[in-house]
């Protein structure tokens, strides 16, 4: 039993003097801009620079294509953001309620917002369309599939409990 204690405490010595050698090392922390050249993406994989990220990553468009897009999304953005502006407040109350650990008024607040985001749904359907109309048809092909992909991800998130993974579930067996 010593010789159990004895390696046990080698080990945490060893441990010990390692984080104390590497909090004492020279070299400066690396800040975000030289961290490396590959970055984790804010959807998960890894990326390179800002290099195939955004709304036509994959889609390959042209010039005029982008500043199309452009231009249609300026045109409904007041219209997107009073829809957020209208959900904001039953947000920031969900978030209170889940910190306060009550789940009903979280549930009863997220549904409110649900319902809010979903009365502009019609904007958003007329804004993709036009979108989609300026693309060439390999390119509609493939903003059809991820149009597809992301309302997947959303069906199977609102099984699975609010759009998050495992939150909202009951464990197994109860």
């Amino acid at each position: 039993m010593s010789k159990v204690r004895t390696l046990a405490l080698g080990a945490l010595l060893a441990v010990g003097f390692a984080g104390v050698a590497a909090a004492q090392t020279a070299t400066a922390p690396r800040s975000r801009a030289d961290s490396g050249e590959f970055r984790r993406g804010e959807r998960g994989g890894f990326r390179r620079g800002n290099e195939g990220f955004g709304f036509g990553r994959d889609l390959n468009l042209t010039d005029a294509q982008k500043a199309q897009i452009k231009a249609i999304r300026a045109k409904y953005q007041p219209q997107n953001e009073a829809l957020r502006a209208k959900a904001k407040p039953f947000m920031e109350a969900a978030r209170a309620a889940r910190q306060k650990g009550d789940t009903a008024a979280f549930r009863s607040n997220m549904l409110q917002a649900r319902q809010v985001m979903q009365g502009g749904q019609s904007v958003r359907t007329q804004e993709l369309a036009e979108i989609r109309a300026i693309l060439t048809p390999e390119q509609q092909a493939k903003f059809d599939a991820r149009q597809k992909e992301a309302a997947d991800r959303r069906a199977k998130g609102e099984k699975e409990g609010w759009g998050h993974k495992g939150r909202g579930q009951k464990p197994a067996g109860k």
